[in-house]
C-alpha cells in the first residue's frame, strides 16, 4: 500500500463531526462530544487531528505531564489505516520528547484490542504493566504501553515482557 503524508494540526471545534465519526467507527465504547470537550477544557490536555485532502482522517488527545505525555484517545479512520497516518501522529508526539524534560509517552490499550497493541509495538512502545479491571464499562484489563526517550536519540525502552502485574 502507498503511504500518505497527512498534515497534523490542532483540533478545532469544526473538527468534532469528523472526530466523532472516526470515534464511532473505531471503538465499541465511544467517547461522546461532551467527553472530548470536558477533556480538552483541561489545561494540560491537547487535541490534534491528521488531515489529508482537507478531510480529517485521524485524531489524538493527550495530556502533558512534567515527565511525559499520556495518550488518552487515538484513532485513524478505518478506511485510512495502514497508510502511515497513525505512524505520523506518533512521530509528532515523539518529536515532543527530550532528555531534559519529557522523556516518555504512556497509554493504556484494551486487552482485546490486538490491532492497537501491534500498532504501538511497531512504533517502539513496550507493554510494561497489566492494569486489572481498568475499564468501568467492562471487566476488561488494559496493557500499559510506554515509549521512552533514551540518550541523544530515540529508542524504544528495552523491556521484553510485562514486568509487573497489578
Amino acid at each position: 500500500m502507498t503511504k500518505i503524508r497527512p498534515h497534523i494540526r490542532w483540533l478545532i471545534h469544526k473538527d468534532f463531526p469528523s472526530v466523532l465519526a472516526i470515534e464511532n467507527a473505531s471503538f465499541e465504547f465511544c467517547w461522546c462530544e461532551e467527553d472530548f470537550i470536558r477533556c480538552l477544557r483541561q489545561r494540560n490536555c491537547i487535541g490534534m487531528v491528521a488531515e489529508f485532502d482537507e478531510q480529517v482522517i485521524g485524531y489524538m488527545i493527550y495530556e502533558l505531564h512534567k515527565q511525559g505525555l499520556h495518550i488518552l484517545n487515538f484513532a485513524v479512520h478505518p478506511a485510512m489505516r495502514h497508510l502511515g497516518v497513525g505512524s505520523a501522529m506518533v512521530q509528532k508526539l515523539i518529536s515532543k520528547l527530550s532528555a531534559g524534560r519529557r522523556t516518555r509517552i504512556m497509554l493504556e490499550v484494551r486487552e482485546g484490542n490486538l490491532e492497537a497493541q501491534l500498532f504501538f509495538k511497531a512504533q517502539g512502545f513496550q507493554a510494561v504493566r497489566v492494569l486489572k479491571d481498568f475499564y468501568l464499562e467492562t471487566p476488561e484489563d488494559a496493557y500499559l504501553f510506554q515509549y521512552s526517550y533514551e540518550g541523544n536519540h530515540l529508542e524504544p525502552v528495552q523491556v521484553n515482557r510485562i514486568t509487573r502485574l497489578q
